[in-house]
């Protein structure tokens, strides 16, 4: 896995190690890690607070790390930077999709709130009819018991 850490020094034994500070979890898509550290066993000789783009395999080993200064300015070019946006992503075009989008949630959840009660109404009208129909077979009952 390709994470984003920085290289600190762990304050009880003074050695260096790597804070893992982001995991990606597909491209474009990466998720903050929570306080995870890893240590270098003085493999490596780092800058203190330089940061990296690591891979790790499954029993986070290190399999190559790089300066990720490169990467961090690719993304500001790539996202950031006014004018050089590869996406053309357009605001205002987003926000109305957005708002669509919110307008047909809206009106799916009063149609089910809708349909919702249309059932409950249902079901009242079936239990009051099987009350009374459980009351007409008592009468008849009664009434063929009599003669």
């Amino acid at each position: 896995m390709l994470y984003l850490a920085q290289v600190i020094k762990n304050i009880v034994s003074g050695k260096l190690e790597l804070h893992l500070l982001a995991v990606e979890e597909s491209k474009l898509q990466w998720t903050f890690c929570n306080e995870k550290f890893l240590s270098l066993n003085g493999q490596e000789s780092f800058a203190l607070g330089l940061l990296l783009l690591v891979e790790l395999d499954s029993h986070d080993q290190i399999i190559r790390c790089r300066d990720a200064k490169d990467w961090i300015l690719d993304l500001i070019r790539e996202f950031l930077v006014e004018g050089h946006s590869n996406h053309n992503i357009n605001i205002p075009e987003e926000q109305a999709r957005i708002e669509k989008w919110r307008q047909e949630l809206t009106s799916q959840s009063q149609d089910l709130t809708r349909l919702r009660l249309e059932i409950e109404i249902r079901r009242e009208e079936l239990q009051e009819l099987e009350q009374n129909l459980h009351l007409e077979r008592e009468k008849l009952k009664s009434m063929t018991d009599n003669k």
